[in-house]
């Protein structure tokens, strides 16, 4: 049996290599890491974590990407598998120790006997001879393998910035004026640090952004942000209202220095590795310059004398417009030898990465095996964002989209035993009750297990 290449040794390649092992099938890694290297990774280690440390809700009842993560968990996901293993403190969340989790990544696919792994730059589309391939390069693929795609499809790629947050480490953090405490009490109680801001604080901070002087490549200019992981800066252009409503409102939590008087707005800082002591400041995404985040972050209360183990900064995004270009198993039209998996599709996020990357590895193997099963139903979760990336978005304006109910069609049963529609929160209940039921009938008619 020819081995199936799978380009690329971030999430969505980590896992594709996983399933088309576990599948029982011999399977080549490429990574260019450490040979080249990109502007957002810091180190050659597969399944690095280049922005946040969280993989977001593990609510597998109310929010869809929980219901992802549980859906992935029951089809034997690495990725899933090893951010259990390395899971942090982060209230209803699932975030990793970052370091761990790479690490434990590699280790697995290294172990496997059917996994090589091979440090090398593919410049250019892979030869013909390799007769199944999955291209996981992501939004840092090599501009020669970018090229070589734009021309197979005649498609221009787009493309988006995306933005990291600071870390700070927690050891210079003033908790004399900053304290423990997860919104609404989820969790263990010590997943955030809070830093409470006064109305003038705040007004201040927001002067202090907009006024900041920020750094952005010429060739950059006029490329679109990604909604769902916009600079801070850019939030607060948008309204001075923008923060206190997104990332620093001041719901959920008490000030235990002054309980009586009511913040302003609230700086969170999620806990970043196992050990501790490095936190990641939720929502500060940011194209300032290395030095006006050091002097802007540091008037907040809390951290006048914080130590960054990392500055934000900003890398660019491209993807291809698959709801033109992959077919309904990920496969590119014109030439379907090759499929494609991750962000270079248009998926957003970290779990969504690997969840694409899983079925990619998996209808690989399955056609090599001559028995390539139906997408699973759209009904999942995993349905629901293979179909918006190649069939369920409009082409003309296709953008990347994190998983969420409103990619699921709607629930047949939604009324009460009185005949009321059913709103709200236990709404996305019935979507996650039908995805169990559909996804468990899917793995037993495909012999998914």
């Amino acid at each position: 049996m020819k081995a199936i290449h799978v380009i690329g040794g971030g999430l969505a390649g980590s896992e594709a290599a996983w399933q088309i092992a576990r599948a029982g099938l011999p399977v080549i890694l490429h990574e260019m890491r450490p040979h080249r290297r990109t502007e957002a990774h810091a180190t050659a280690t597969l399944a690095e974590l280049v922005c946040s440390n969280s993989l977001r809700s593990d609510d597998a009842d109310y929010n869809a990407v929980g219901l992802l993560h549980e859906e992935l968990r029951g089809l034997d996901s690495l990725i899933l598998g090893q951010a259990d293993r390395h899971k942090v403190p982060a209230g209803g969340a699932l975030a990793v120790d970052r370091d761990g989790f790479a690490q434990g990544v590699e280790e697995a696919l290294a172990a496997h006997p059917l996994v090589s792994i091979v440090r090398e730059e593919i410049a250019g589309l892979p030869p013909e001879d390799w007769a199944q391939v999955v291209v996981a390069t992501g939004p840092l693929t090599s501009p020669a393998l970018a090229e070589a795609v734009r021309g197979l499809t005649g498609e221009e790629s787009l493309s988006f910035f995306d933005a990291i947050a600071p870390i700070v480490h927690k050891d210079s953090i003033d908790f004399s004026k900053a304290w423990f405490q997860s919104r609404y009490d989820k969790g263990t109680g010590t997943d955030y640090i809070n830093l409470p801001l006064s109305a003038a604080q705040y007004e201040a901070f927001i002067d202090a952004l907009l006024a900041g002087e920020k750094s952005m490549p010429k060739n950059w200019e006029g490329t679109p942000y990604f909604e769902g992981c916009l600079p801070i800066e850019v939030m607060a252009e948008r309204g001075r209202e923008t923060l206190a409503y997104g990332p620093l409102k001041p719901v959920g939590l008490t000030n235990p220095h002054d309980p009586a008087v009511k913040p302003r707005a609230i700086v969170q800082l999620r806990q970043d590795n196992a050990l501790g002591t490095l936190y990641n400041m939720v929502g500060f995404q940011t194209k300032l310059k290395h030095g006006e985040q050091l002097r802007i972050f540091r008037t907040l209360p809390g951290l006048e004398q914080a130590e960054f183990a990392r500055l934000g900064g900003m890398h660019r995004n491209t993807f291809l417009n698959s709801p033109r270009l992959l077919d309904a198993h990920l496969r590119l039209k014109v030439r379907p030898s090759l499929r494609f998996a991750g962000q270079i599709t248009g998926c957003e996020g970290y779990v969504e990465s690997a969840a694409i990357g899983l079925l990619a590895g998996r209808f690989a193997a399955a056609e090599a095996l001559e028995r390539l099963p139906p997408p699973p139903p759209l009904t999942t979760a995993l349905g629901a964002l293979l179909n918006h990336i190649t069939n369920g978005a409009r082409a003309e304006s296709f953008q990347p989209m994190n998983v969420n109910f409103g990619l699921f069609p709607e629930p047949d049963d939604e009324r009460d035993e009185r005949g009321r529609r059913i709103k709200g929160r236990e709404r996305k209940k019935l979507y996650a009750l039908r995805a169990r039921r559909d996804l468990a009938a899917w793995k037993a008619e495909t012999g998914a297990l």
